[in-house]
């Protein structure tokens, strides 16, 4: 939805919190329509020259926790409540914003007959966080309604537990990202650039594991390849410098200022790949065991678990190191080089293609079906932009991802005759939740 305003986001939320299983007081819309324009506001102030970025939950305090498991874990959320409400205006959001980084951190907020208030914080928020952006394999519970993230100028992001519901990008509601790293054409690319990745780990398991089915691993191989990918553009994203990924064979077109043969981020996830089969083999081995009424384990079993088990830890911080190394390049002006096996051959990057297409593509759709296309004029986007679109044409094998600074990612390829452009591309690992 183009011209949109936080009004229009607010009777999204009414209307979805009215048809949720899990909301048994539906506040009025007058109460959604304040909240948005205060938030959307928000957005738009500084402290001590930082734009602000702050999470709020909208959660009863009469009953912050209707649920609470039979079981608490040590890193479940908890509620801190100040000691007299604070009511929600800009002024006081923004002055909270400075003690409630989104990372760790979401403020409580409720109303009553007088209006909004912010009546406590919310720790633990870093493992909510870790989950969405793939860092970490287990999702936690999440408090309240719903939260609303401020993350840049008048863009607020709506969520129900790990569902985004829907995102208000200054004047644009976006209810959908296109999943293009999991299905249609930029996936297929994808795909066929893993093919060293799954050649090695095939005969890994014919060489170590011969009773284990490579079938059986290659969705695993496929996920890792997408959430390394994912992770390293919103790493970049986080950036706010924007800047471009090229997956493409080296080529008189490119001319990199700084050359590079960087392979450990491909050989990380090879390893954490190897220390997972290793872990899951051991683990099903053990399980047999006491199953079948052994009352112990030999030793020998036990060490090998637990050096697998620190093998896969150790390759996981070894995956994030190397994806923090890549994406600190791209705030040197230029395209950071991939060739099909992820190994980084440079960065600072110049494009030198020039033939332009006419018209470019807008895909509405990951599959990019022809009903979903859009035409749309290359020279209304900027530099960057047009010579990744000249890349990507004359190059029909090259994959290209750019990233503004505003935060929004596209991905160019040339598909038939036709060079396709995605945009509002999901990167975060959305789950759909089954109370709405």
């Amino acid at each position: 939805m183009k011209n949109a305003k936080p009004q229009d986001l607010a009777v999204l939320v009414h209307d979805k919190l009215k048809r949720s299983k899990r909301s048994p007081v539906v506040p009025e819309l007058n109460v959604l329509n304040d909240l948005f324009d205060c938030l959307f506001y928000t957005s738009m102030c500084k402290e001590e020259s930082d734009l602000i970025k702050v999470t709020v939950t909208f959660i009863d305090p009469g009953n912050p926790d209707p649920h609470p498991p039979r079981r608490r874990v040590a890193e479940r959320w908890s509620c801190i409540s100040f000691d007299s409400p604070i009511p929600l205006t800009t002024k006081s959001l923004v002055k909270l914003s400075k003690a409630a980084d989104p990372s760790s951190t979401s403020l409580a907020i409720y109303y009553d007959d007088k209006g909004l208030y912010i009546w406590g914080m919310i720790d633990q928020a870093m493992h909510y966080q870790n989950f969405l952006n793939y860092e970490s394999d287990t999702d936690s519970e999440q408090p309240g309604f719903f939260q609303v993230s401020v993350k840049d100028i008048g863009t607020l992001n709506i969520l129900f537990d790990y569902e985004l519901l829907a995102t208000l990008n200054q004047n644009i509601l976006v209810q959908r990202y296109l999943d293009v790293l999991t299905i249609g054409p930029v996936a297929k690319i994808l795909k066929k650039n893993s093919e060293f990745l799954k050649r090695t780990l095939k005969q890994y398991l014919a060489e170590q594991h011969p009773n284990q089915t490579f079938s059986d691993w290659e969705d695993f191989l496929d996920n890792l390849w997408i959430q390394t990918l994912s992770r390293l553009l919103l790493k970049i994203q986080n950036y706010q410098h924007g800047g471009a990924l090229l997956i493409a064979d080296e080529s008189p077109d490119i001319d990199i200022k700084y050359k590079i043969h960087y392979q450990r981020l491909i050989y990380a996830m090879i390893a954490y790949a190897q220390a997972s089969i290793d872990t899951h083999v051991l683990e099903n081995e053990i399980s047999t065991q006491l199953r079948e009424g052994k009352r112990h384990v030999s030793k020998t079993l036990y060490q090998r678990e637990s050096m697998a088990l620190l093998q896969k830890a150790g390759t996981a911080d070894e995956i994030t190191g190397a994806i923090n190394f890549i994406a600190s390049q791209t705030c040197v002006d230029g395209v950071v080089l991939f060739n099909r096996d992820m190994v980084s051959n440079g960065f600072g990057a110049v494009l030198r293609a020039k033939r332009m297409p006419r018209k470019i593509h807008v895909s509405a759709t990951a599959t990019a079906t022809i009903k979903s296309l859009t035409p749309a004029d290359p020279k209304h986007y900027g530099t960057r932009h047009r010579s990744m679109i000249a890349y990507c044409w004359n190059h029909p094998t090259a994959l290209g991802l750019v990233i503004s600074q505003d935060g929004e990612i596209r991905a160019f390829a040339k598909i038939d005759d036709k060079l396709i452009m995605w945009e509002k591309i999901k990167t975060q690992q959305y789950i759909k939740n089954q109370k709405l």
